[in-house]
């Protein structure tokens, strides 16, 4: 069992929760996979460079091919020549690929055990309703002394509060539905909202083997 700040009608108190619904030992390899695919999946892939027939220039034949004691040469436009195309340059592409659905959950399930284990986890309300209000936002996460780092989880979409952290320099805002890997552990510190909380107990709640 581990204790988690837990902020309420702005009074901090602690929570005893069972880190074990998680997890109960770190999975690094399963963890680096995931996020490895993760950053590849980000990656654009749009990096090029052109070959000699993408190159502009002349195509007539520097000089004749004998008889002139140098190399024998075709076009400006040969790589050997500065401004020449490449040969074999990097194309447009794609590089993105998927883990199965199962080790993707099993990823997410051991990255929130690791931050349940080293009391970076939070749960939190109080937060902006009516329309957006930075200052108390942030208010908040300072409050929990999470301010430096931190993902904010919600339920469903919350305009205010995404609009209220859009500027907060390393504090992102993301639903349960899109919590992944790479983003329970690119901030510090995870900051649940109850409803949060409580659906990613009940997510996870069925013990993995």
């Amino acid at each position: 069992m581990v204790d988690v700040k837990v902020l309420h009608s702005g009074a901090i108190a602690t929570k005893r929760v069972d880190e074990a619904t998680f997890g109960t030992k770190v999975l690094g390899r399963t963890l680096k996979d995931a996020i490895v695919m993760y950053e590849a999946n980000a990656r654009q892939g749009t990096v090029q460079a052109r070959t000699r027939a993408m190159v502009r220039g002349p195509n007539k034949k520097l000089w004749p091919q004998k008889h002139t004691g140098r190399a024998r040469m075709g076009t400006p436009k040969s790589p050997l020549w500065r401004g020449g195309g490449r040969i074999h340059p990097p194309e447009p592409r794609d590089h993105g690929y998927a883990m199965p659905k199962q080790a993707r959950r099993v990823a997410l399930r051991n990255a929130l055990f690791t931050k349940f284990r080293d009391s970076e986890v939070a749960i939190a309300d109080g937060w902006p309703v009516g329309k957006p209000n930075t200052k108390s936002a942030v208010g908040v996460l300072a409050q929990l002394g999470m301010g430096g780092s931190a993902t904010v989880v919600t339920v469903d979409v919350d305009r205010n509060l995404c609009l209220s952290l859009r500027n907060v320099p390393l504090v992102d805002v993301c639903t349960v539905a899109d919590l992944n890997t790479r983003q329970v552990l690119l901030r510090r510190y995870l900051v649940l909202t109850p409803a949060a909380f409580a659906s990613l107990e009940q997510r996870f709640a069925k013990k993995e083997s």
